[in-house]
């Protein structure tokens, strides 16, 4: 079925018993056509069109990247099967490249993590070492924690920057609690795969070729 077609032929109108043809608003409320601007009207079926075409890509590019991702799988089997080994399963991270190494595959696994409670346990043992280092030298400490624990306009934790916090050399024992319970609160929530397909350009560095329309 054409998306595009059957969403430009479904505008957000409605016809009463007295054929008044209306229009719904943003807040969901009936307007009669007669009454919204020309430049409204236009910019409602301009907006629906593109809209319309996106959902047509989207489909598209998701049966792409099932395609892809079956023959990649196909192509694992029948290597493995060359040394008599069974492929265990889709969870590893793949490279492929062609014969000339013009072309690059990449498959890879990235796990979703969060943290659960035991992250403010961190932070508070954290805050303790601070008030106990107040009067000494280590106000980058001070910085890097506060920064590690700033939330993003989705009121979510950058997980780099917690995790990155146990890579400092402090051997303050409160400090090693809360780097324990920093370890001990990591939470997979799930696993997201990603493919991305490489040229090499001619200095013979691999760029990605891109499939977001934001980055064409």
């Amino acid at each position: 079925m054409n998306v595009a077609k059957q969403t430009a032929k479904k505008p957000a109108r409605t016809t009463s018993a007295r054929e008044t043809v209306y229009m719904t608003n943003s807040q969901g409320h009936q307007i009669p056509e007669h009454m919204v601007k020309d430049v409204d009207k236009k910019r409602d079926l301009t907006v629906r069109l593109i809209a319309a075409k996106a959902m047509e890509m989207k489909e598209i590019l998701s049966g792409f990247k099932e395609e892809i991702r079956e023959q990649i799988y196909s192509f694992v089997d029948f290597s493995a099967k060359e040394y008599g080994v069974t492929w265990g399963g889709k969870k590893g991270n793949i490279a492929l490249t062609t014969y000339d190494g013009k072309f690059k595959l990449l498959v890879s696994m990235n796990d979703n993590i969060t943290f659960d409670e035991r992250l403010q346990v961190a932070r508070e043992l954290i805050s303790k070492c601070i008030e106990k280092w107040s009067e000494g030298s280590r106000s980058e400490i001070r910085v890097l924690v506060n920064d590690a624990f700033q939330v993003d306009k989705t009121g979510k934790i950058s997980t780099a920057r917690v995790l990155g916090l146990r890579r400092l050399d402090i051997q303050d024992k409160d400090w090693q609690k809360a780097m324990t319970a920093i370890t001990e609160s990591v939470q997979v929530t799930g696993t997201k795969q990603y493919l991305r397909i490489y040229e090499r350009d001619t200095n013979g560095e691999y760029q990605m070729i891109p499939l977001d329309v934001a980055a064409l």
